[in-house]
């Protein structure tokens, strides 16, 4: 039986963004055959790199079903790869020490700016905690803010004093030492008379 064909949808004066383009590629009516199957993967490779997973993994899903087996396989490749991206997306953090930790992970993976909102976001939640204080200086201070990457460190030392001498030694603030806020906060022994 031969297949009905639609007649093409009138053009638009505007193009739909990308991610959508393909959600409605991939949606349209297409029996599961190879084509329906690769047109799923390819839409959903593209929502993939656009980063929306949600969309990305249901269309994952979809073309597994379908006759060609390493299509099916690298489907489901990716959305294993999409499902373990979105439960790590959303961590759930409640408390201070929570989202303190996150931060100080987030410095570690060079993610500065996710890490500077979480410390302070900690900091909102715990305003007397010198490590909290210390951490959002750090961040800071890779970030560029040396001001207020200043201000926090001297917080930090102001409220437990040894976090001075683990300053001096903390490779993530090496660059900064050199600058003369720093090296006073740092070194008040070594002031000039």
């Amino acid at each position: 039986m031969a297949e009905k064909r639609k007649s093409p949808a009138p053009k638009q004066t505007e193009k739909p963004p990308a991610a959508a383009r393909a959600v409605s590629a991939a949606t349209a009516v297409q029996p599961r055959e190879g084509a329906g199957q690769r047109a799923d993967f390819e839409a959903a490779m593209k929502l993939f790199h656009a980063r929306s997973l949600k969309l990305a993994h249901n269309l994952f899903l979809r073309a597994t079903e379908g006759p060609e087996r390493d299509v099916a396989q690298r489907a489901q490749l990716h959305a294993a790869m999409c499902a373990r991206r979105l439960e790590q997306a959303d961590p759930i953090l409640s408390t201070a020490e929570d989202h303190y930790n996150y931060g100080v992970a987030l410095i570690n993976s060079r993610e500065v700016r996710g890490a500077r909102e979480h410390l302070e976001t900690a900091l909102r939640l715990a305003p007397g905690s010198d490590h909290i204080h210390y951490a959002l200086g750090v961040a800071q201070a890779l970030s560029g803010d040396l001001p207020r990457a200043h201000e926090n460190l001297r917080r930090s030392i102001e409220i437990e004093p040894r976090n001075r001498i683990i300053a001096r030694h903390d490779a993530d603030l090496a660059a900064v030492t050199g600058h003369p806020p720093f090296h006073e906060l740092l070194y008040p022994e070594k002031k000039a008379w």
